[in-house]
């Protein structure tokens, strides 16, 4: 878990110094119009559609941020199935901080519980057979730590985490090295004994992975037929993942062909927010 793991984690206190000073300038001239300095409330946080919770605990990372003082009581936990209506957190504080805080708790909080909802609506649908559901590097700049915990919390796995943990040798690659032989090769010698994953569009690249015995073999927009025919041709001789047009439609048939991982980077990139909101009581 992200935040309980690294609360203390700089990259999360910049990330969350950087919404309140983008949202709030100088100040909320608002809250300071309106409310007095002394003036405290509490306020409740909801889930206004059926969703999988990710980022409760970041929420209350914003408040305490703002005021340590705040008391954030959460009543419920990242990965729990909510269902709409469901009060996820009780917030005590000066109102001012409350309200400074609201956007930027909210908007963490949303995301990162549409990408856990979608994520598990993706799992769901594979469930039973041994595909396991993956992410990408199609993340929000900044925001790739926290997209993909919300990918764990909904049930996915992660991929790699940047381009420094392991050797993904696509189509550009191959074209500017020469070939997937050459390009497997050179990356043998010179990464370190990372794992060495080939993408491929058709029968022949797959067999010349194989051939230079890639790790994981990447099927990348290949049709359901032609998939299982890699599958088949692969024959446990290296992690086989589909990739490229998948959908809350489409994945569980590509599930069935057989291969070993499916990534989607719609997972991260194409979520919806969930709906949740904040009201002062």
């Amino acid at each position: 878990m992200y935040v309980a793991e690294h609360a203390l984690d700089p990259s999360l206190k910049k990330l969350i110094d950087t919404a309140l000073t983008e949202d709030l300038g100088p100040g909320d001239v608002t809250s300071e119009a309106t409310i007095p300095p002394d003036s405290a409330s509490e306020a409740v946080i909801t889930a206004k559609q059926d969703l999988v919770l990710a980022g409760i605990d970041v929420a209350r990372e914003v408040f305490h941020h703002l005021d340590p003082s705040i008391k954030f009581e959460p009543l419920a936990k990242d990965g729990d199935m909510i269902k709409a209506g469901s009060v996820l957190a009780r917030v005590f504080g000066k109102t001012r901080a409350l309200l400074a805080g609201e956007r930027a708790a909210l908007n963490l909080l949303q995301h990162l519980s549409g990408i856990a909802t979608l994520t598990a609506g993706y799992v769901g649908k594979v469930k039973g057979l041994k595909a396991a559901v993956l992410d990408t590097r199609k993340t929000l700049p900044g925001l790739r730590q926290l997209e993909k915990y919300a990918v764990r919390v909904g049930g996915g796995r992660n991929h790699r985490m940047g381009l420094y943990d392991m050797v993904l040798i696509k189509d550009n690659h191959i074209r500017a090295a020469g070939g997937i032989t050459k390009a497997v090769k050179a990356a043998r010698e010179k990464a370190g004994g990372l794992q060495i994953e080939v993408e491929t569009s058709n029968l022949d690249e797959v067999r010349e992975a194989l051939g230079v015995k890639a790790d994981i073999i990447m099927l990348d927009n290949m049709p359901l037929e032609l998939m299982r025919e890699a599958v088949k041709l692969i024959s446990g001789r290296a992690v086989v993942e589909a990739s490229g047009n998948v959908t809350l439609d489409t994945v569980r048939a590509i599930a069935e062909t057989g291969v070993d991982f499916i990534s989607s980077g719609s997972l991260t990139h194409s979520a919806p927010a969930a709906d949740i909101s904040m009201k002062i009581k």
